[in-house]
Formats: structure tokens, sequence, C-alpha cells
């Protein structure tokens, strides 16, 4: 055992003689009694880790509350704990703290995630980790496993996690200041993926250190020298940098470890600010300064809250050696992060309220944007607070804006998932497209051969990759169907003066138009930006047009057949279903061309075709399609009684007779009675009428009829 709920104890109350020692002696017996009989890859028993995992937060002075969390992190996932018994046994913060963990240890993660990946998954800790306690405690457990992971026996494991580690948790040990986290991760994660380099470095080390005529403590006391000669108060140190950090500036620099001339890094620690620039300025004065290595984290501090002063200098026999300065405070913060700081700062007599002091602190490190009145309650993150990430049942990890939507994610898996997509299932459960994602969740977009994407998806989508997506669908789409209705205008006119029509003559006379394609003469046509007597004389010059009042009675005369087949699905891009008359599959119908536009599509009868009367080149013959599926869009004017309950009435008949209310109106309300404008998706135009008949038999209906019953 490598520790006991004594030693932890007493640990703590060197920092904080607050503590409830009661408590924490419960705690540590119900993680020791929950983990009875489980080992360790080691051959330990399991519960050595929780103890170690809450020794690594002790070394970093953290609150009752997260020491706890650490000696029962595995309960709820490994044991038959649940947390309402943790709230029932130690309340606090503990239930919640440890759903976090348990949370995070849910989280599949790649075994080799790209770096724009892993990056997400940096982020979707962050943002899933609400409180910044869970990431501390996510953080020192992996610190753990990385320390036995020699245990571990299987190679392709060991490289997983270290991996991992190297990928996602060191990175985040950095960004939140752990410097002693992040380098021991970093570290033992190199020993598994490059061990070979590893040792090598370290050879080199070796060999360099016996080589050398002047020690690293040698340097560190001529360094002391220097600086007390101007009575300055100092303690120095001295460390060849890590295997790893050295490793990674060869890789950067493309040299090698002889060419790297700082391999070793001196701690400098002065009482106050003023003392550090004073120090800079006697080693300035004494050491000639290697160009371009002089940083002021002091006055411009790194967003986790790190400074000292670096610099670079010919030491001792020319030896080059980096030196950072800092005060004792600001090296509590550089090796525990921001904790450090509030906790350095306050005397021994301080409450648990300084956690929450430095974990607000945090929050706005993490959160570059954030301002100091936009921090959360207390301990309460709101990380990447413009972004959601979202998994694919796959595992792949995707990010997107806050807001997104389920048409967001299918085009950002693929476009052509986007443009057929359907439906979406988010965590398993059926939900619709415009749906906004959460956090974590998992998202299966359901796609269909037949679906498209609708006009209406640019109205809630987020990214700019599907709006753009959208709108250049539309547009082919809009092209698709003007050159349907182009054709349809050629064919009709080539007709009327006796000739027949077909692509492939077309085809001979593109270059008149100064066009490529057949396709493009009938868009233009169907934008009437063409003439379609134009195409006919280029392709039949010997045609004579007649004047227009001839042609206009041709016109009159002309569609006695149905040229242009209209479905519920054409409406919205050159095909519009006129709203003033509403018509529906099963009804007369005729088409108005509007140059730009397309084709309105009108009931024959509308009153509105009276203002077309002198204009019959305008005039299409149409007719629905038959066999459509697809509902489309009626609209009713109907009055209720003013009772509790007639709307829902209302709304359960047309649901049972299979209609859908797609929207409601109120258009005029008295004391008794509601009118409202409602617009049904059906069938047809049958329908409709079956349903107008069960609402007239309602008795909550006072009135109800067609919007056009023309």
């Amino acid at each position: 055992m490598i520790g006991t709920a004594d030693s932890i104890i007493e640990r703590m109350r060197g920092y904080n003689p607050a503590i409830d020692v009661e408590r924490l002696d419960r705690a540590f017996a119900f993680g020791r009694d929950a983990h009875d009989g489980q080992m360790r890859a080691s051959g330990e028993p399991y519960f050595t880790h929780p103890i170690a995992v809450a020794n690594i937060l002790i070394d970093m002075r953290l609150d009752e509350d997260t020491v706890i969390t650490a000696l029962l992190h595995d309960t709820v996932e490994d044991c038959d704990v649940t947390l309402s018994t943790l709230d029932q046994q130690f309340g606090g913060d503990v239930p919640q703290l440890v759903d976090g963990v348990t949370k995070l240890s849910r989280i599949a993660i790649q075994s080799s995630p790209s770096s724009a990946q892993a990056e997400n998954f940096r982020k979707l800790l962050l943002a899933m980790s609400e409180d910044v306690r869970v990431l501390l405690v996510k953080l020192a457990d992996r610190t753990h496993n990385m320390r036995t992971l020699s245990f571990i026996k299987k190679p392709d494991k060991q490289q997983r996690i270290a991996r991992e580690t190297m990928d996602i948790f060191a990175p985040l040990a950095e960004r939140i200041g752990l410097t002693r986290i992040q380098q021991e991760l970093e570290d033992n994660a190199f020993a598994v993926l490059n061990g070979e380099m590893r040792q090598s470095i370290i050879n080199r080390l070796d060999f360099l250190t016996s080589e050398a005529e002047i020690t690293i403590p040698t340097i560190a006391v001529e360094l002391q020298d220097t600086l007390s000669r101007i009575g300055l108060e100092c303690s120095v140190s001295g460390r060849m940098k890590s295997a790893y950090s050295i490793w990674r500036k060869m890789q950067n620099k493309a040299v090698t470890m002889d060419q790297l001339a700082d391999i070793m890094a001196f701690r400098v620690l002065v009482p106050g600010t003023a003392d550090c620039y004073a120090a800079l300025g006697q080693l300035h004065q004494n050491y000639p300064t290697v160009m371009g290595r002089f940083k002021d984290y002091i006055s411009t501090p790194k967003r986790n809250g790190y400074q000292s002063l670096h610099t670079g200098v010919l030491g001792p026999q020319n030896h080059r050696i980096e030196v950072q300065i800092r005060t004792p405070e600001m090296h509590e913060v550089a090796e525990h992060g921001v904790a450090a700081h509030w906790i350095y700062k306050e005397t021994r007599s301080r409450s648990n309220s300084i956690s929450v002091k430095w974990i607000q602190e945090l929050v706005g490190i993490l959160d570059e944007e954030a301002g100091a009145d936009e921090f959360l309650e207390h301990t309460k993150l709101d990380l990447y607070r413009d972004q959601v990430f979202c998994f694919t049942p796959r595992g792949d990890l995707i990010s997107l804006p806050r807001g997104a939507t389920a048409v967001d994610f299918a085009y950002a898996v693929h476009t052509k998932i986007g443009e057929t997509c359907n439906g979406v299932r988010i965590n398993g459960k059926a939900r619709q497209l415009a749906t906004e994602l959460e956090n974590g969740d998992q998202i299966e977009i359901l796609t269909a051969e037949d679906a498209k994407p609708k006009a209406e998806w640019e109205g809630f989508v987020q990214t700019a990759r599907a709006k753009s997506a959208i709108r250049r669908f539309q547009r082919a789409q809009r092209v698709t169907e003007f050159s349907r209705i182009g054709k349809t205008l050629i064919e009709k006119t080539f007709r009327e003066y006796g000739k027949p029509f077909r692509s492939r003559t077309l085809e001979r006379s593109l270059a008149a138009f100064g066009l490529t394609r057949v396709d493009e003469v009938f868009a233009l046509v169907g934008e009437d930006r063409l003439s379609p007597l134009r195409v006919l004389e280029k392709m039949h010059p010997d045609v004579i047009i007649k004047e227009k009042a001839d042609d206009d009675r041709r016109q009159k005369r002309a569609g006695r057949q149905p040229q242009l087949k209209i479905s519920g699905d054409d409406a919205g891009v050159a095909v519009t279903i006129a709203r003033c008359c509403h018509p529906l599959p099963g009804e007369a119908i005729v088409g108005i061309f509007t140059t730009g536009k397309g084709v309105t599509v009108h009931k024959v009868g509308c009153t509105t075709l009276s203002k077309f009367t002198d204009m019959p080149e305008l005039w299409l013959d149409v007719s629905w399609e038959s066999g459509s599926l697809r509902m489309v869009n009626g609209r009713l004017i109907t009055v209720l009684s003013n009772e509790p309950g007639s709307l829902a009435s209302l709304a359960t008949v047309i649901s049972q007779q299979g209609g859908n209310i797609s929207n409601i109106n109120l258009t005029d309300r008295t004391p008794d009675f509601f009118k409202f404008e409602l617009d049904l998706e059906v069938k047809d135009v049958e329908h409709m009428r079956a349903i107008i008949a069960v609402l007239s038999a309602n008795k909550y209906v006072e009135s109800v009829a067609r919007a056009d019953s023309r």
C-alpha cells in the first residue's frame, strides 16, 4: 500500500488545517472496501491506484472534495456504487465530480488520431468538464497509469495508451499550467513510443556531463555568486533538459543533438518581481547573451498563468545555458498551474473558498475570449462555448460551431451525406434534422437515394460549408428545372409552327447562341433570357415568324395536351405553387411564366389569372404528375369556438385523418371565436375534402373552408 488514511490526512493538514478528518477517513474506507478483491496489472491491490491519484492532487494542494473524488473516482465505473450513494455518504461536490470523471473515462479516443482530431479531443475534454477539478482528477489518474504502464504486457495496448497520452493529456496539462504533470506524461509516453531514441539521448547526456570539465552544480554556484555580488537573495538550481524536450527541439530545428547547444537549464528564484529584472541585468552584464532567446513572460504572462523571465547566455567556460528567473510564487504557478497562485498567496488559515477563486482564475485563462464578467458560477467552465464536438458512429470526432444542427453534421461528414440526409438519430433516438447538437452527442445520419436538400435548411444551418452546399444544390436544381421549362416552351413553339424538335439538331446550332451545351439553351429559354422563337429561327431559317397578334391567337389555341408535369416536390425552385389559390393535386391547373422566376401554378379559375388575360404568351399548360407520394400544402380558413381544448381537438382530427399542420396563423379573435389560417400537408384535393368534412362535424368548429374555393 502506497499510503494510508492517516498519511493523506496529515499531508492535507499541511496546507489546510480545516479539513473534515472524519469525512476523509470514511472516504478512504469506502473506496478501499468498494475495490476489495480487485487487483492492478502490477499485482498490487487496485486501491493503491486511487491513493496514488489522491497524493498527486495533494501535491497540487487541492481541496477536500477533489481528494475524496480521487479516492472514489473509479467506484461508479468499476464497482457496484451509485452516484446517489456517494451523495448520501459524502455530499458536497463529490457526486458531480465523480460523475464527470466517469463520463470522461467513457470517451473512446482513437488509437492514432490526427493532429486535428487530437486537438478536437482536447477541446472535447475541456468542454465536457464543467468543473475544472474533473480535468485535474483525470490528469492525475493518467499520470499514475503512465507510471505503471510497464506492467501492461500487450505492446499494442502500451503504444495506444502512450500515444493518446502524448496527443491528448500532455497538451491538456500544458494548457492548464501543470508543467510538472505535462513533463512527466511526455517523458513516460516517449519511453514507450520511441524508447531507443530516449535511451540514446540519455546516454549522450551522461557522456556530455562526464566529458564536461564543469558540472551543473558548479555552474549553479557560479551563477549564484554572480547574483549575490549585487546583494540579491536567490537560489539557483540546474538540470539537463528532458530527453523528450531535447528530441522535440531536434525535430523542430532539424539538427543533431551535438548541434544543440542549450541542453542545460537553470532556475533562479528571487524574492520579488523587481528582483527578477535586477537578476536579469546582472547576468547580461557578466555573460554574453544569446540573440533571440530573451522572453518576458512576467509583463506578458502565458494564457495558463505562467510567469518568468527567460534568457540564454554563454555561461562559465562558454557553455550555452538557458536561465529562467522567477519568484517563488511564480514558481508554484509554473509547477502546479494557477491553483498554486491562490494557495501560495493566502495564509494557512484560509477556507476552502480559496479553491473557488483559483478555479475562476483558471476559467479566465483557459477561455482567452472571456472577460471577468463572463465567469460562470464558481467552478463552471464554459470553454470553447462557440463549438460543439460530436461523434460519428465509427467514433470520429467532428467539431462544429455552437448551435449547429444535424444537417451541419451531415455536411461535415461528406457533402453527399448532407444532400441525401432525411433523418437523424442522436444518441440512438430519432430527432428532427434541425435539432441543435450538444457536446459528446453520437450522431447517426439517415439517408435516402431520393432525398434532396430543402431550401428551408439554409434558415437553420450554422456552418458555411452546409450553407454553400445547399445554395449550390438549389442553383443546380434551378438550372435543371428552368431547363425542363425551357425545353417544354421550345417544343410547344416548334409544334405550333409544324416543325419537329430534336435535341441533336439543336446541338448543331449551339455556336449561333455562343453556347456549348443544349441544356444551357433550355435554361436560358426557361428563364426567359432567350425566346423560343429565336431558337426556331436559328434551326429553321425558312420559317416565317408571324405577327404577334397572329402568334397570340396561335398561343391561345395551343395547349390542348398538358406539356409540363408538376409534382409536390417541384415547388420552391423554378416552379412555385401560387399562394393566392393553393392548388392541390387532382385540381385543374395552369402555369404562368414569369421572367427569371419560372412557372407559378394556379388553379384554373383563380381570379389572379385575369391579370394575364392579354398576355397569352405567358400561359403554360401544366398537369399534376401522377403517382407522386409527396405531401403538398393547402390552406384552410377555420373559425373555432373560444373554449378550452378547441385547438387541441382540431389538431387531433387533422392528425387522425393523416394530415399535418405545417403552419398556423391567428387572423382574428373575439370573445367567442378564433379565426385561423391553417396550412396543411395533404396528399391531394380529395384528402383535403375529407379533412374538411370531418372538421365540419366537430363541435368546436364554427366554419371551415379552403382559403380560395374558386
